[in-house]
């Protein structure tokens, strides 16, 4: 698979190695390797139900590997004791796929919850932090409404700003535009390739939205029947010739991409 320009660059920040995950009967992740590096944002497609969120919750550990090791630096944390966890998680943000808004607290005390949850920070301490990561997100003057009362984007945005509450080193996001119209899908686009120059955090983007990998990408990696057959740039994988990938690009068959690539050969 290619490499992407200037990857050798960038210090590991983690790296799942030769890890295994089965449901029953049923093979999610079969051997995969994966080093993601300081400062990147990777992006990892596929098709629906290939297991690419159950490769965010194995990088913080909400799942353990069957087989296999995950490293954060240079400290391996799949066999961690969850009291160790604990104090690591901070370090890590994720957005999930469907915001995961507390419906019990307004948007100052979800953005608040993690603050509270892992510091000792005072009260006016809190609300300026809250105030500073819902401006980052365009979103500051909302702090006491309601999740109810906030369209798709807004609660997008809140639980992104909750996601960077403690300044984490690592934003994992779990299909970030999934159910928003195009121009609030990038939006989010947008927001994720800010945070990533402002904040300097190592970013995951598990996505099925090629126009979004294609935006916030630095590299592009695609799963399939539970193991990588891509890794490379945004430039690069619109000019593969695997017909899977191509056919996920695309949006058409592998059948079809396959078919239009052997009429291209007996041209």
């Amino acid at each position: 698979m290619p490499v992407p320009d200037g990857q050798s660059n960038h210090e590991p920040l983690i790296k799942l190695i030769d890890i295994h995950k089965r449901f029953g009967s049923l093979v999610v992740l079969d051997g995969i390797d994966l080093t993601l590096r300081t400062g990147e944002t990777t992006v990892i497609i596929g098709e629906s139900g290939s297991g690419k969120s159950v490769i965010l919750k194995h990088i913080v550990r909400l799942l353990r590997p069957d087989r296999g090791q995950v490293f954060y630096r240079d400290q391996r944390i799949d066999d961690l004791p969850e009291r160790v966890l604990a104090g690591l998680r901070p370090r890590f943000g994720f957005l999930f796929q469907l915001s995961a808004l507390f419906d019990s607290m307004n948007v100052e005390g979800n953005v608040a919850f993690p603050v509270i949850e892992h510091t000792r920070r005072r009260r006016a301490e809190i609300k300026e932090i809250v105030r500073s990561k819902l401006a980052m997100v365009g979103l500051d003057g909302l702090q006491s409404q309601w999740p109810a009362e906030l369209s798709g984007g807004q609660k997008k945005r809140v639980a992104l700003a909750r996601a960077i509450a403690l300044d984490p080193e690592l934003i994992l996001y779990d299909e970030p535009t999934t159910g928003l119209d195009p121009p609030r899908a990038d939006e989010i686009n947008e927001l994720i390739r800010k945070l990533q120059n402002e904040l300097q955090v190592t970013s995951v983007v598990v996505t099925h939205d090629m126009a979004s990998a294609r935006k916030v990408a630095d590299r592009i990696i695609m799963l399939y029947r539970g193991k990588f057959i891509y890794d490379g740039t945004p430039q690069s994988i619109m000019e593969t010739d695997d017909p899977r990938v191509r056919s996920f690009v695309d949006g058409r068959s592998s059948d079809e991409i396959l078919e239009s690539l052997q009429e291209k050969d007996t041209e």
